[in-house]
């Protein structure tokens, strides 16, 4: 049954991804309830022919994910003010049911404090394989996927935002381009006061890939993970949470160019300007630390 909120959804493209791209727009346009509105972004490079009725926006330049997304959240006005709800959605991913959109309508109905829901991806349960992958149930206790909760982080390209999130706490952070960039927006949320919920009944399906292949993903994920802390930890926290990851990096054994690549956006975190730095509050690392994960890992 709907409850009248607006839903818009963004997804942001390279332009080489076309087939994948309409198989993602029309399990868009079969959802329950009332049309949800899309704008497609093609961040530096043109859009692929879309259907009729799909509203589109071309940057001349690739301004990474988070600015990509930035992009498309103003085309629904300040903020995505026209609309109540977005959803975030990988250009190669696909909606497995029909309801997805009116789940999160109920949902955010029926919760005042929920201001993100983080869905299940493909990356989790591939439909061909039913294989499950831990690193993308965004929660430390992840061996059952299919368990609800409430959660501190969310999946990037597969999630609902309700839009006065924005407005209260700003957009992602577009200094980050790639990695990291969702959990910088959870904790500014969590520190408002908004809940993130995990949603094993939202299901985007998206192909099983590892990013880890890419020297440049040990860069990125080792500096923004520096620029993360510097922004939104208390200053005692910082050199914990930073010491903690390392640590995890050198026991995972990356090779010795994924290290030096880890190194690099290391080093490059601590010399290079990150934003604007707003520590979260202390009752908000209580918060973090009760709903099972302390902002130290």
């Amino acid at each position: 049954m709907s409850t009248g909120m607006k839903v818009g959804a963004v997804i942001i493209t390279m332009g080489n991804r076309p087939e994948e791209l309409r198989a993602l727009l029309d399990s868009v346009a079969k959802q329950d309830g009332d049309r949800v509105e899309v704008v497609v972004v093609g961040n530096g490079s043109p859009v692929p022919d879309v259907p009729q009725g799909i509203r589109t926006v071309e940057l001349p330049e690739n301004l990474g994910i988070p600015g990509g997304r930035n992009v498309g959240i103003e085309a629904f006005g300040p903020g995505g003010g026209d609309v109540d709800i977005l959803l975030f959605l990988d250009d190669d991913g696909l909606l497995a049911t029909h309801d997805t959109a009116e789940l999160c309508r109920q949902a955010f109905a029926a919760d005042p404090a929920l201001g993100i829901i983080s869905f299940r991806s493909f990356r989790i349960a591939d439909p061909e394989t039913g294989e499950t992958q831990r690193r993308h149930v965004p929660r430390l206790r992840a061996s059952d996927p299919l368990r609800n909760s409430r959660v501190t982080t969310f999946l990037g390209g597969a999630n609902a935002v309700r839009t006065k999130v924005f407005a209260e706490v700003g957009g992602l952070p577009e200094e980050f381009f790639y990695a990291h960039e969702e959990t910088d927006l959870a904790w500014r949320a969590l520190d408002a006061g908004w809940m993130i919920d995990y949603r094993s009944d939202m299901v985007l399906y998206h192909p099983t890939t590892a990013p880890s292949r890419h020297a440049v993903y040990h860069r990125m994920v080792a500096r923004n993970r520096v620029w993360l802390a510097r922004r939104n930890l208390p200053a005692p926290l910082v050199p914990v949470y930073l010491g903690v990851w390392m640590l995890l990096t050198l026991l995972r054994r990356p090779s010795r160019p994924a290290l030096k690549a880890w190194f690099g956006g290391f080093k490059e975190g601590w010399t290079s300007p990150c934003g604007p730095r707003r520590p979260m509050k202390w009752r908000t690392v209580w918060r973090l630390t009760r709903l099972g994960r302390p902002p130290v890992i």
